[in-house]
């Protein structure tokens, strides 16, 4: 006999796993931030992406705040290492892009990679349709 639920879950986790084209943005963190500041905006094809690092660690998000649009790179980050529009000071995790001061918006994120060759940024493979 088959365990459906164990195939059904299975399937799932297969279905929910990411793939990503890398793109070399800088030869290295120090290249990325030798301005001194912790935000930086990059052109990756034809999308523009914030990079920030805190506490030595990479994140990548949108440039634009999905309230109003304000500029992440023209924002900070917190104590706790969020990311905070200049504009309103709506506040992100740069892990997940959640909201965390609450009005319920997401900042799309992207993965950050630091390897020997340099500072990648992965976007989403275009998976079209089954």
């Amino acid at each position: 006999m088959v365990n459906k639920t164990m195939f059904i879950s299975d399937k799932k986790s297969v279905m929910s796993e990411k793939k990503y084209k890398w793109h070399k943005v800088a030869e290295s963190k120090e290249e990325l931030f030798s301005s001194g500041h912790v935000l930086q905006e990059v052109i990756v094809g034809q999308k523009t992406i914030c990079i920030g690092i805190y506490q030595d660690r990479l994140f990548g998000c949108a440039h634009k705040c999905p309230h109003a649009g304000g500029r992440m790179a023209a924002g900070w980050l917190d104590a706790m290492g969020n990311i905070v529009c200049p504009l309103h000071r709506y506040r992100f995790n740069t892990s997940n892009g959640r909201n965390v001061s609450g009005e319920g918006y997401y900042l799309k994120t992207y993965p950050v990679e630091t390897r020997e060759e340099g500072v990648f940024i992965g976007l989403e493979e275009n998976k079209g349709w089954l």
